[in-house]
């Protein structure tokens, strides 16, 4: 099965009750761990990077990794998208070069010319056949480029604007800023989601698909693991999974996952170098991540966002 829009599985995620996992992928084992937990799990599923991470991995590496992916998952409705989009140029970039869905994200511009900026990559990408994420409001914490003080500082989404930069932009789903927070500490204090702004912005924008960011848990069993091997994640913590679940049972139908992802990769490959000092295989670590990524994603899939024999 060729690469897929958001389009047929938000709608579907929308009307019954789930949200699709969008998984950020930064090298071969993580990506191998989310494909084989969504293939076993029959779930579709959102892979997505960062401008950083394509220059990381380097394009034509990435789309060969994806290319296995979808051989290997040829049933499975996978959809590659750009996180986080800072410019026109990258999304052009992208919808150029064989992404099926694109995020501009002008939330830190002035509101009309954040509608300014979706609105022409939006005219770009639709005569494509590319769906565009939106973004408004500001979700707090640091990952790769997105920068932003912690939760004191988060814009919350505001519902009246939301409506009107929806019908201004034809965007096909919607980025809100209801608590959530990017990177490994998403709280001070007691966790806390708007979800009465999340209400009254899908009443406002009904169909409209919404898309949390900044959402992962920050799985305690890997902070623990982590910090025992040597790390210093004091004060970690992530949206408690009640939340989540929560949220996909209402309008949201993307949900981003992303630092998890990262802490359970740091945490299995400190336990392996502590429990295996003189191993110089990368094979055998590097398939201990690959295994656990598996693991968590398809809890993720089945116990939160509920996408699991959906295809």
């Amino acid at each position: 099965m060729p690469l897929v829009s958001t389009k047929e599985m938000f709608a579907k995620a929308y009307t019954g009750g789930y949200a699709i996992g969008a998984f950020n992928i930064s090298n071969m084992e993580i990506l191998q761990g989310v494909v084989e937990a969504a293939q076993e799990e029959a779930s579709p599923l959102i892979l997505q990077v960062t401008e950083s991470s394509i220059k990381y991995i380097g394009y034509d590496y990435l789309m060969k990794l994806i290319e296995a992916a979808i051989i290997t998952a040829h049933n499975l409705p996978i959809c590659l998208h750009l996180d986080h989009g800072c410019s026109f140029e990258i999304c052009k970039f992208c919808i150029d070069n064989g992404f099926t869905s694109v995020m501009i994200d002008g939330s830190h511009l002035p509101f009309e010319d954040n509608i300014t900026l979706t609105n022409k990559v939006v005219q770009y990408a639709h005569d494509r056949g590319v769906v565009v994420e939106g973004e408004l409001g500001q979700i707090a914490g640091i990952e790769d480029n997105v920068k932003l003080e912690q939760s004191t500082n988060i814009i919350y989404t505001d519902p009246f604007k939301a409506e009107e930069f929806v019908s201004k932009t034809n965007i096909d789903s919607l980025a809100v800023a209801i608590g959530t927070s990017h990177g490994i500490y998403k709280f001070k204090g007691k966790p806390n989601l708007r979800f009465d702004i999340l209400n009254d912005i899908s009443d406002r924008i009904p169909m409209i698909p919404i898309v949390l960011h900044g959402a992962s848990s920050m799985i305690p069993e890997y902070i623990y693991m982590t910090q025992n091997f040597g790390g210093k994640l004091d004060g970690a913590n992530g949206i408690p999974e009640s939340f989540l679940r929560k949220a996909a049972s209402m309008a949201v139908c993307k949900i981003n996952i992303d630092s998890d992802m990262r802490l359970v990769m740091t945490a299995i490959l400190r336990k392996c170098f502590n429990d295996d000092p003189t191993n110089i295989d990368p094979r055998k670590y590097l398939m201990a991540v690959r295994i656990t990524i598996k693991k968590i994603v398809s809890y993720k899939l089945v116990h939160i966002l509920g996408c699991n024999k959906k295809i």
